[in-house]
């Protein structure tokens, strides 16, 4: 009978890292300030509030070109995905600037690329990409992306 070791070595796998590619410039930027409650027991930003920052810069990115999440000319967004690369911590009080461009795009959506960087210093906290499909709210259905829309962001 073998022998066993006192202890066990487990077998380590590398785990696939997300790696997201910043476009050369952005056509949008809105600085947001980190509040008390987008902070968690680590005492930086927590992974949830960030997401709903980048929700609000969605936001102010549509309307920045004249259209909500329900109306890009006459469709409505829905959020299919979404990946985050976190690079550095953030705190409370700092003021983050969200770059963000639309990109990749498909019969049916694109995706939302993103910077987080903090104003001040410029530092890098995060940099991610939405995926974004445009819905017909009436039809209850897919609708491809309008053309208008597309044709703001050419390759």
């Amino acid at each position: 009978m073998p022998q066993l070791l006192p202890f066990h070595i487990p077998v380590v796998t590398p785990l696939a890292r997300v790696r997201i590619e910043l476009p050369d410039r952005f056509g949008f930027s809105t600085p947001i300030t980190i509040y008390i409650n987008h902070i968690n027991y680590g005492n930086h930003l927590d992974n949830s509030a960030l997401l709903s920052l980048v929700s609000e810069a969605r936001v102010r990115f549509f309307r920045s070109l004249g259209y909500s999440e329900l109306d890009v000319e006459g469709r409505g967004i829905i959020v299919a995905d979404a990946a985050i690369q976190y690079r550095s911590e953030a705190f409370h009080g700092e003021v983050l600037v969200f770059e963000m461009t639309a990109g990749d795009f498909n019969k049916y959506g694109c995706d939302l690329v993103y910077r987080v960087s903090e104003q001040g210093s410029g530092r890098e906290v995060a940099r991610g990409k939405t995926g974004i499909m445009f819905f017909d709210y009436a039809a209850r259905k897919p609708a491809s992306v309008p053309s208008a829309f597309s044709e703001r962001f050419p390759p």
